[in-house]
This record gives structure tokens, sequence and C-alpha cells, in this order.
């Protein structure tokens, strides 16, 4: 049931999971056996880097494959997107711990794991887990995206572990997995017997001949309690499987070497990696590939977004005006730099409105949006800006700063408990641009010019965003209105390179302090945020040279700004221990921030509550009065270890020291006696042991932004269904439950899209007891597909002494109707290619269609091709787009990628070359379990064609032991195996691996060992020696396989026609996976 974990905590926790929970499953440990998370961890490190690769390609660039292993930081500096390394990280982890979480939650769900011969229904949430990232990204919505990527590539994988498609001989996924009018194949019927007893402790021979030679699909039936199973079925095996001691006795899972059918764990894990690989290039098919990056976390500039709320009432114009200043300063300086920001986001609100949430990467419309603003309205004092911000911490990256400009106090401050949750969800840092406290504010009423002279903002209206910017790590920032201009200056720093936090405390009310915090060699731009009035501080530095607040220009200080109830100090960095003395009796925060590539990112373990027990990840508060673990990961260095992690109180001196255990990658598991009672932020402390220069090595500490909080409450709530179909009510079912006293729990919910919702007001639960309830959401009925929705369910104790919540992401997705990939029809090509190829061009017009049924075309992209696309409709239909390409001959190849309107991909390969003309057609992928998949590879059709070799053998796509001899020139054309290259004796009647399965008009097949015409499969034009696949040079050849995909040299072929199929896809991805290095052995 597990390929097991790498993921957001790592696989060192998944050792402790599944050590102490025996889920069934593709081991988690390290040695011979693969994982979910090293699976999915290769298949998106492949894709990435062929994506990488064919935006290189389409700029006119060179791309280098970074050596094997491949790693986040290694695949995102190859990508040019270096300041990317720890998004890209962070995604990857958050796709791997949604996999593995379905092992935890899960367990008992036979249809996500396809187990107890549940196809159909695991095919299902395949293809509903799909349809769902889809139609999140391309509404820009990448975080339900990835969120519910991991859960489906989970059940995707268990296919290959729990089926007996590995049995059956089958050499590539089954791609109908991911189709949904396709069959899986034949299922076998639930009263027809498909194993027999084990021989004692050897099942290599139980499954039953006529099942594995009539291709018949069988799982192991799984239960941890009962022992009953349908007479004849097979068992899933191993000691947690009650049903294994039941005729037939024994097992066929493959998770591990260890288990029953062990012997073909490493064939299986391959084939996962296989079907992971496919399922992300049809994403990105849907996405596109800039997209596809976007949702991965890769940017080329800064990973950071822009990311604005803004006041929109009458009396902001002298804010908005600052707003559009700052924006226009950020875009010209930083755009077409490594500072950009990855995409801008914009959010206005006023009263009674807020929203939409405009997101955008392009910096000239997000300018012409921000200058479209118009202060109105306003004719009482409040407005709904925890709506504003609601709506933006959900739409937003994870892990972004937020600014909030406003002169205001909050209409909405029901919102505050909601608000606190999705900060500490997102971990994202909220900065509140604050005018006229204190001070005369005008507004200006909507229905006429004239001006109206209001209250005052007290100190008492701002101190929600005090205590919001407090929660998040962020400030809130006082100012006059003509001041504010001067006060965004934190906009530029912190829109540049990711920051990464030394030291964070806040006090109310203030007292005089000292603090500490240490600064390594790895830290540049070394800055000291203050807010608070009346606030006197000593800065003392590594050599003790101290300098006051009353003295800014000394050694230290490079520069010191002062505006309304903020100061900013750059320093002069010097690495070693600095003290900052604060003295004033008025609130203030503190905060020392800095550029550097070492960071972390953490998550809280909870036991688990399900009869397995274990660990599972906490995904709101964790539990109050008790023990509690954590798991941090390090990123930004391979030698940086971590000594010391502490849970220190947000406002006071207490703290919670814990123990560290290193698991390895950079993980680190970590146990606490207790959790504080109060607010906390984690500190983390190390050693960076620099391999390249003993001199910078040094101790280093980061502190988390967000402030955190325990809970004696737990609040869960239903996400088995992620889909909210519009126009339909969708109930959600959650439950309360208190390890404390009884009493009467408030209950509040709220969603930032604004549906209609009903909720209870309360539940009522006794002294440690449990309590039930349901939010009745709907979405309107003209809600776009793929609008993500997130869901806040929270509980308060009575009085207000406690509060925790549940946080669900939903999708809005009608139902889809279309499943038919769109077509490619060639019209005409016309070339006058010649020797010379750059004075010679060639012209491409094809028609392409939806079918009559179809949702239409969405998008035409190039893939492969560096000449000029121009598409158009056709006259009189709405289902026919004339496509035309113009491009240098020396530019032989086009690739186009066709998506409809739900997501569907059709891929269209063209090519012209010089006395070469690649030939291929659409074909319909095969019935996996009745054809041969492995001769499918080259399922080409050439007409008029003199001569024809053989195709890419599919066999050993998928084996690195039979590819690392091919190293003449009398193999090159079955170039992925040396025990294919063998003479393709009948092109048209061809059963080996290695022959095209129709040739129509060909005369004789071209022996592989012949060196005049033999050609390898990325090349037309000569047979060339090809490297070993077990080495680093052999990159290059991966990828013009996956460019070419079948493209089997053929003299004087004249026609030129269309692929589309999956199925010579998965050869490809096969083929990389083997030739890239990615041996699937430990």
């Amino acid at each position: 049931m597990c390929f097991g974990r790498s993921g957001m905590c790592g696989l060192a926790v998944v050792c402790l999971l599944l050590l102490q929970t025996g889920v069934h499953g593709f081991s988690i440990l390290f040695g011979e056996s693969l994982n979910h998370q090293e699976i999915t961890n290769r298949a998106i490190l492949n894709v990435t880097a062929q994506v990488c690769r064919s935006l290189a390609l389409a700029e006119g660039k060179d791309f280098d494959f970074p050596p094997q292993p491949f790693t986040a930081k290694s695949i995102v500096d190859a990508c040019e997107a270096p300041k990317s390394a720890t998004t890209f990280l962070r995604t990857i982890l958050l796709i791997q711990s949604t996999n593995w979480i379905t092992d935890i939650r899960r367990v008992f769900n036979p249809p996500y794991h396809f187990d107890n011969e549940m196809f159909t229904k695991g095919k299902g949430i395949i293809i509903n887990g799909l349809e769902v990232v889809k139609a999140a990204n391309k509404r820009q919505n990448f975080l339900w995206a990835t969120v519910n990527l991991g859960g489906i590539l989970h059940t995707l994988q268990d296919f290959y572990s729990h089926s007996n498609w590995v049995e059956m001989e089958n050499k590539l996924p089954n791609s109908n997995l991911i189709s949904a009018d396709q069959s899986i194949g034949k299922i076998a019927d639930k009263t027809r017997a498909t194993c027999r007893n084990c021989d004692g402790d050897i099942c290599k021979s139980n499954i039953l001949e006529d099942i594995l030679q009539e291709k018949i699909l069988t799982s192991g039936y799984f239960d941890v309690f009962s022992s009953e199973k349908p007479p004849g079925k097979c068992s899933h095996g191993d000691f947690l499987d009650a049903t294994r001691k039941t005729e037939p006795r024994g097992g066929i899972n493959k998770d591990r070497p260890t288990s029953s059918h062990g012997h073909l764990h490493i064939e299986a894990a391959r084939l996962a990696v296989a079907a992971t690989s496919e399922l992300l290039e049809d994403i990105r098919g849907a996405a596109g590939d800039r997209q596809f990056l976007q949702m991965m976390g890769i940017n080329k500039g800064s990973s950071k977004a822009l990311c604005f709320v803004v006041d929109t009432t009458g009396s902001m114009g002298d804010d908005i005006a600052a707003v559009r200043t700052v924006t226009s300063s950020i875009i010209d300086r930083k755009v077409g730099t490594d500072d950009e920001p990855s995409s801008y986001i914009l959010v206005p609100f006023n009263d009674p409105d807020f929203g939409p949430l405009i997101q955008t990467r392009d910096p000239k419309v997000f300018k012409n949006h921000i200058n479209s603003l118009v202060p109105s309205g306003g004719g009482d004092e409040p407005e709904l800006s925890l709506s504003g911000l609601q709506l933006a911490l959900t739409g937003a990256p994870p892990n972004s700063e937020i600014f909030l400009f406003t002169d205001a106090p909050a209409k909405d401050a029901y919102l505050r408990n909601t608000v606190i949750a999705l900060i500490e969800r997102t971990k994202s840092v909220v900065n509140f641009m604050i005018t006229n406290v204190l001070g005369f504010r005008r507004r200006r009423q909507a229905d006429n010019d004239q001006q109206q002279q209001n209250r005052r903002m007290a100190r008492s209206d701002t101190q929600l965003y005090r205590d919001l910017a407090q929660a998040s790590g962020g400030q809130a920032i006082e100012v006059a209105k003509g001041q504010l201009l001067k006060a965004t200056s934190i906009i530029q720093e912190s829109s540049s390179s990711p920051l990464v936090s030394l030291l964070q405390v806040s006090r109310s009310p203030g007292k005089a302090e000292n603090f500490p915090f240490t600064v390594d060699e790895s830290v540049r731009n070394l800055t000291i945020y203050i807010t608070g009035r009346f606030v006197d501080f000593t800065l003392i530095d590594p050599s003790g040279v101290p300098q006051s607040s009353t003295n800014t220009s000394g050694s230290s200080i490079i520069t010191s700004q002062s505006v309304g109830n903020f100061q900013t100090l750059r320093l002069q960095t010097k690495a070693g221990v600095w003290e900052m003395r604060m003295v004033s009796t008025n609130p203030y925060s503190l905060k020392v921030v800095g550029e550097s590539p070492i960071d972390f990112l953490f998550d809280f373990l909870k036991e688990s509550q399900g009869p397995l027990g274990g660990f599972d990840l906490v995904d709101n508060r964790p539990t109050a009065g008790g023990n509690g673990s954590l798991m941090v990961t390090l990123t930004g260095s391979d030698s940086a270890t971590v000594t010391e992690v502490t849970l220190v109180e947000s406002s006071g001196s207490g703290q919670v020291n814990g123990s560290v255990e290193a698991q390895g990658g950079g993980e680190f598991f970590v146990r606490f006696d207790r959790i504080p009672s109060a607010e906390f932020v984690v500190l983390v402390k190390g050693q960076n042991n620099n391999s390249a220069s003993r001199a910078s090595s040094g101790i280093f500490q980061r502190q988390s932004t967000t402030s955190l909080r325990a809970s004696t409450l737990t609040v869960t709530a239903e996400d088995s269904d992620i889909i909210l179909e519009p126009g339909t009510p969708r109930s959600v079912h959650f439950s309360v439950m208190t390890s404390g006293a009884g009493g009467t729990f408030t209950i509040q919910a709220a969603n930032d899209q604004g549906f209609d919702l009903t909720f209870p007001s309360s539940v009522s639960l006794d002294t440690g007891g449990s309590a039930n309830g349901t939010v009745n959401l709907t979405a309107p009925l003209n809600t776009p597909s793929g609008t993500g929705v997130t869901l806040t369910i929270e509980a308060t104790a009575p009085g207000a002494a406690d509060t925790n919540y549940a946080v669900l992401r939903l999708t809005v997705l009608p139902t889809v109707t279309d499943f038919t990939q769109p077509e490619c029809q060639l019209l005409s090509l016309q070339s006058n290619c010649s020797d010379n190829c750059s004075q010679s061009m060639w012209e491409l017009f094809v028609q392409v269609t939806d079918g009559a049924e179809g949702t239409g075309v969405n998008r035409i992209s190039l893939r492969e091709g560096n000449g000029i696309l121009n598409t158009s409709m056709a006259a009189g239909s709405k289902n026919i787009t004339l496509v035309s390409y113009t491009g240098s001959c020396c530019s032989p190849d086009v690739q186009l990628v066709v998506v409809d309107e739900v997501g569907n991909v059709g891929t269209c390969r063209f090519s012209v070359r010089t006395n070469v003309t690649l030939a291929e057609t659409t074909i319909s992928p095969p019935d996996p379990t009745t054809t041969d998949v492995t001769s499918a590879t080259s399922a080409t059709s050439v007409t008029s064609a003199t001569s024809a070799t053989s195709a890419t053998s599919a066999t050993s796509a998928t084996s690195a032991t039979s590819a690392t001899s091919a190293t003449s020139a009398t193999s090159a054309t079955s170039a992925t195996s040396a025990t294919s290259a063998t003479s393709a004796t009948s092109v048209t009647s061809a059963t080996s691996a290695t022959s095209a399965t129709s040739v129509t008009s060909a005369t004789s097949a071209t022996s592989v060992s012949s060196t005049t015409s033999a050609t390898s499969v990325s090349s037309t034009t000569s047979a060339t020696s090809v490297p070993s696949v077990t080495s680093t040079t052999s990159a290059t050849f991966a990828t013009s396989v996956a460019s070419t995909t079948s493209a089997t040299s053929v003299a004087s072929a004249t026609s030129v026609t269309s692929l589309s199929t999956r199925v010579i896809q998965s050869v490809l991805l096969c083929l990389c996976i083997t030739v890239l290095g990615f041996s699937l052995s430990s």
C-alpha cells in the first residue's frame, strides 16, 4: 500500500511511521527497496529537467543535464532558476507528504490502493484527481494542484505493487489508467479464482496460469481484522494481512524485496516511476511548460510573489498613489533580473465588497490593474480588510509576504481566528501599512463628491492588525499618509532575494531586555526592523563595539531610516554573535533578517489515532499539555547540520529544548517533552561545515517567522471528496474533541470565496469528550471550473480560552463529459530544404479539431521547434483551428501540443529533413492486457518507404542491465539495448521488441548491425556509437530520444502525418528513466 515517504517531513518520518504501524506497502526503509517518496522524487526531477530542456531549446539555448543523482538544487540550477531551490524542494515535499499520508488516513479504503480488485473505483480516483489538478492549474491555483497530485500518485503507484500487471510480463505502464475513455483491461470476475496456495513461504507461482495467459487483472485482498475473502482469490500478503491465512494462502504484493512477490519489487517500482512520469507529462501538456514549472515552484527570477491587499475607499487616494509608485519602481528595477517577482497578486477591498483576487505573471498587466484602482465610497468607517486578507492568504503561494494598505479598522473582525489559522497553515508573512492613526481621515461618500470628517482611527482599532502582524512575523507600520511612500522601502527590500529570519521577538508591554543572535558567513544584507514608539536600543557587534540609538552613524550600522513607528537598520555583515539591548516600556517588535541560502522547513507530527498507530502530520495546532515531535528539513546546504531545535515563547523568555536525531538527507527528527502553552516560534541552530572552505564553517541560527500555538482541542473535517460541483450543495462533516474541560463550544465556519454556507453555532462536549457537526456549502452555478475554495472550521472553548481549526481545500469542478484528445490533420507541407539549411525554410499547415462533442481547443503551443506558429479559427466553424508553422530547415522537427478546455492533451509531431522524412500517424493505445505492449513501442505507419530500421526496444527501455553494453555503431538503431540489437527479419509482421509493427511498401528491413544505414533513435543520418547508459554523458542521448519519439530512419519517405499516443510516450519515459541513470536499485 505504500512505496514509502520522504515527504514534507522526509523518509525518516515514514520509517518511524511504518515501522510502528506496519502499514502494508512499498518499504520506506533505505536499502534494496524503493518507496513512494523516492519514486515520486525521481519522476518529478526527471520530467522537470525535460521541461527546462524544451524551454531552453525553444529559446535557442543549450541545456546541460546535471550529474546524477539529480537533486532539487541541481535541477533549478540547470533550469537557470537558482533562487527557486527552496520553493521547488517545498513543492516536492508537499507532493510526497500527501502521497504517503494516503497510507495513514486511508489504509482501510481499498480503491485508494487497488486492493480487493477494485480497479474501476481506483481508476476513478486517479481520473477525478487528474481533472482537479488540470482545472486548478488552469486557474493558477497551484497549491490545490500539488496537494491533490500527491494523493493520486499514491494510488497510481500502488497499481504496480498490488496488481498482477508485472506478473503478466508487461514492460510498460498501463497508460489507460490516466485515460478516462479507455479500458484498463480485463478484470477478474468476482467468482473467478485467481490464486493457489503458496508453497510454504514461496509464492512466486501462486497466481493461476490461466489468469496470466488470458491477461486478466487481479489484485490481492487485504484486511487487518477479518480473514474473510471471496473463494479462490489472492491475498495481499505479509504479516498485517489477516486474509493471507485463508486459502488460497499467501500473497502477491511487491511492496518490498521480502514481500510475497518481492522478487518483482524492482520491476514494479520501475514501472511506477515510468507511470508517474507519464502522468506528470500529461499534466505538463495540459498546463504548458512554463505553468508546469510554476506549479513546481520554479521561476527564473525571485521565488517570491508581490502581493498587495488594498483598501479602495474614498480616503485612500494618497495611499493608492504610493502603491502605484512602489509598484512601478519594483517593476522598472527588477523585471528581467534575478529579483523579478515570480507573480503579481492584487486583492482590492472596501465595504461591502472585496476581491476579486487578480494574479498575473505579466508586470504590465499588474501595473494596469494597480492604475485602475479608483478610491470611492466608504461612508462608514470600518472596511472588509480581513475578508480581503483571507482571500490573499488562500490565493498566494505558501510562505508569501503580503502587504495590506488601509486607513480604517476591520469591519469583519470576526474573521480574526480564521485569518490566524490561514497564517499558521500557509506560513505567510503579513505586513500592515496603516495610515492616519489618531489623525483626522476623510472619506468620500459613494453617491456625491462631498467629503465628511469621521472619527479618529484609535490605537485600539489597530491592535487587531498588530496581533495579526505578530502572528505572521510581519510588521504593523503606522505612518501619516505623507510618510507612506518612505515606509514602503520594506517592500523593496523584501521583494528581492528570499530573506531568512535570524531573530524575531515581540514585547507588550515593553521592558528592558537583551537579545543575542548569531550571524554566519552565508548571510548577506543583514537588516534589523523595529516597530514601536519611543524605543531605545544599543547594538553590540561581534567584536564588542557598541552603538546606540542616539548615534546610528557608527561602524556597525550602514544606514538608518525611521518613519512613523518603523525603523530600519542596515548593518555591516560580520560573522559572530551580536547582541541587541532594547529599552522601552511601550510595546515593540524586533526582527533580524538577512539573505542566505541556508534555511529550514518544519512540520509537527502526532501519534496517529488510527488502529495501526504511528505518526501523522499535524495540519492545525499541536496538542497542548503533552510531548510532541517535529521534523526539520534543512535547505540550501549539503554540508550543514542541525545541532539544536528550541521552541521559544514569542512574548516571553520561556523555551523548550528538543532532542535532535539526524535522519540523513538534510532531515532531523526532534522530540519535545512538552509543547509551550503560550505562543511560540521554532529556533534552529546548527553548524555549516562547508567542504570547499574550512574558513567559512561556522554556527548558524534561523527562526520561524510564524508564531504557533498549542491547543487542547482537536478539529477534524472529512476530506474524502475534494470536488465541489456548481449548484450542488456539499455537506462537510466535522468533529470536535477536547482533552480538557467540557461545555458549550462555539463553531465558526468561513470560506474565502464568500459562498453560501450553513453550520451549527455551537456543539456541547463533556470533559474529554467529542461531538460532530456538518457544514453545508454551495458554489454558484456560474463559478468557473478550477476555482479553489478554502473552508475553515473553527471551534472555540467557553470563554474563548482555547481554539483550534480544520482547513479544507475544495476545487470547483463541473461534471466532465469530454475525454477525447484533440486531433491534428496535415493539410500541406512545403519545403525548399537543401544542404545549406540556413538559407532554406519549410512551412506546415495543420487542421486541429476536438471532435463533434468536444469542449473545444483551448491552447496550441510548441514543445519543439523555434519557428513561427500562427493559429486562427476556420471560417464557419467554432471547433476547427487552422495552424501554420514556418521554420528554418536547420530546425527540421516540430511538435505541437494541443489542449482542449478540460485538459485533454494531444501531441502532433512533424519533421522534414534532406532526403529523410519521418512519417508518423495517430494511433489508439492497444488494450494493455491483451496486446503485447512491448511490441507497440514503434507503432508507426510509413508509406512509400524502401527500407526501415528497427524501432526502439521497449524491453530495454526499462532494463538498465541490457543497455550498458550498447557501445558500438553496429547496434546504434537499438541504442537502448545491446541484447535487442538483432536483425529484423520481417518488418510487416515483426514480433520482437525492436521492430516496427507496420511498414507499408517496405521492401526490406535493414539489419541493426549494418553501419551503412542503421541510425540511432536520435539520428537519421548515420550509425554512431552509444555511450553506456550508466554514465553521465548518456543524458544527451536520453533527451534526444525524448525529443524524437519513435523516429525510425526511413529512406525516401514522402508523406508526413501526426502522432498522438501515450504508448510511445510510455516507452520514451521508461527510456529516459533508464538512460538518465535512474537505476532503481539502491
